[in-house]
């Protein structure tokens, strides 16, 4: 089998969810000394090629939206499987079957206009013309039957997974350092998080990722809580690892996610979540996480302040740490692996 990777999204983002995902697959992938041919189009070096061969083709004007030419990667000989980070079909099908990952439908749902239109647009053509389709969640599964139905015995649901670089560091001192992790517009409800907050004097805002502050979200921080919150940027995974052990939680009120990585991160780390019990996160955080009804600010104050009875934190913890050992990269390549297999056996 030759596995052909169409490295488009090195390109359109920086170490962003999907650039994690396939980092995560392709390392166990090489690792097996698998055949592995990569399309590259960036000197980035987000994605880690270390056991295959790296071809470059044409930057083309708008590559991103158009079908590839792989003739030169695909040689006949082996039964290849083209797989794309970013929703692209490969000119030639000859002796080449495909393999679309859908991570959520965020596009299609907060989304208006000509973005949107064109993501649709390359997602739907995608999935409609290839052999199977990887689902990071049931929930993105249903979503897809609902924005782009399809036959269900394409569909193969494959969880991510969580770094191993998690694990409690049994070092928690009491601290009221409450996490926010990620994007914060829109459906990730981060003003509501802040004004929650502000209800007890005790809790911190820890803010890690999703780019630097805004003008209008130092604002709202200046006046719901002043000089007690902090922007600690981008973290690698064994710097977010020691803030969630230090935390009093997580507090994740989107309103949809395709997977919701951070949930399975914190319980890994023995870290106390508390979500909304919405799109995929009920597949993720399980009976382990505090899953609220809606985004409600009242909800959130009553979470938090439930965390206050140790014994019920406690149970939380050992619960999140299971629920957690449910999800990992290596578990999600060989799932991955076995899509790959059941199309060349069935070629």
């Amino acid at each position: 089998m030759n596995l052909i990777i169409d490295g488009i999204i090195e390109k359109l983002q920086d170490n962003g969810g999907c650039t994690v995902y396939f980092n995560q697959v392709l390392h166990f992938f090489q690792k097996e000394k698998n055949t592995l041919s990569y399309l590259k189009y960036t000197d980035r070096n987000n994605i880690k090629i270390f056991n295959g061969k790296v071809f470059h083709p044409n930057d083309r004007f708008l590559e991103r939206w158009l079908d590839i030419d792989i003739d030169e990667v695909n040689d006949g000989e082996d039964k290849s499987i083209f797989h794309s980070t970013h929703y692209r079909l490969p000119k030639n099908r000859d002796n080449i079957k495909v393999v679309t990952t859908v991570h959520d439908f965020t596009y299609e749902l907060y989304c208006s206009g000509p973005a949107r239109w064109m993501h649709s647009w390359q997602k739907n053509k995608a999935i409609k013309n290839s052999d199977l389709i990887i689902c990071v969640s049931q929930n993105t599964a249903d979503d897809l039957m609902k924005f782009c139905p399809i036959s269900r015995d394409k569909i193969r649901v494959v969880y991510n997974g969580v770094s191993d670089s998690y694990f409690p560091l049994n070092q928690y001192k009491g601290e009221k350092n409450v996490v926010f992790i990620g994007a914060r517009g829109r459906y990730k409800n981060f003003s509501l998080a802040v004004k929650a907050l502000s209800n007890s004097k005790d809790y911190n805002l820890q803010i890690v990722g999703g780019g630097a502050l805004s003008e209008e979200e130092l604002k709202l921080l200046e006046e719901f809580l002043p000089n007690r919150y902090s922007w600690l940027g981008r973290l690698t995974d064994d710097e977010l690892n020691v803030v969630y052990n230090d935390a009093y939680c997580l507090l994740y009120p989107s309103s949809y996610e395709g997977f919701g990585i951070p949930v399975a991160e914190a319980m890994r780390a023995g870290c106390p979540v508390i979500a909304i019990n919405t799109s995929s996160i009920p597949e993720v955080g399980g009976d382990a996480a505090i899953l609220l009804d809606e985004p409600s600010e009242q909800l959130i104050v009553e979470a938090l302040y439930s965390l206050n009875d140790t014994p019920y934190r406690n149970e939380l913890i050992s619960k999140g740490i299971v629920q957690a050992s449910k999800f990992s990269w290596e578990k999600c390549y060989e799932n991955t692996l076995n899509v790959y297999q059941e199309l060349i056996r069935n070629e």
